[in-house]
């Protein structure tokens, strides 16, 4: 969970998530790879996916008012965030991060280095500045980080899963 003293917290999950784009960095050449056992997607589409996400939801945070940021207890967000895990196959992707295409290297690379420089903007952001999720409500910078590493490793556990099994 996102719980903790601050500024402290904070440069451990922006560690992190730089961590976590490191990973993807090193999935990229297995792009094309696929196994319909674990998921009806490619490595690709994972990667692409999560990116979509992460430089989707550091622009919506960028551009909100903390001032309307408002809290609201979301039994959904409670219990993600108590088992921290993202269940497989329940929810489908919002068409505005559900890539089109088959991303190619070039264009991952180039959405993987958006997104460094889109965390790093991240640590100069007030503690109520927000994003609205679909289903967990507005989500403050905290929280909003937490939700990325979150995401993030989810499909990268899935794209584990496509190594592996592949």
């Amino acid at each position: 969970m996102v719980y903790g003293n601050g500024e402290a917290d904070n440069c451990i999950f922006m560690k992190q998530l730089h961590e976590i784009l490191n990973q993807i960095e090193s999935h990229i050449p297995h792009h094309e790879k696929g196994n319909k056992q674990v998921s009806q997607s490619t490595i690709g589409w994972q990667l692409d996916h999560s990116l979509l996400v992460i430089n989707g939801v550091v622009a919506q945070i960028k551009s909100s008012n903390p001032d309307n940021y408002k809290w609201k207890f979301k039994w959904i967000r409670f219990y993600i965030q108590i088992t921290n895990k993202i269940p497989r196959g329940k929810v489908r992707a919002p068409k505005t991060v559900n890539p089109l295409e088959v991303a190619s290297i070039e264009n991952l690379k180039a959405k993987l280095e958006q997104a460094k420089k889109n965390i790093g903007e991240l640590e100069n952001l007030p503690p109520n500045s927000y994003f609205t999720h679909p289903f967990f409500g507005d989500l403050n910078l905290k929280t909003t980080i937490w939700f990325l590493k979150l995401h993030t490793n989810h499909h990268l556990k899935i794209v584990i899963d496509i190594i592996n099994k592949g």
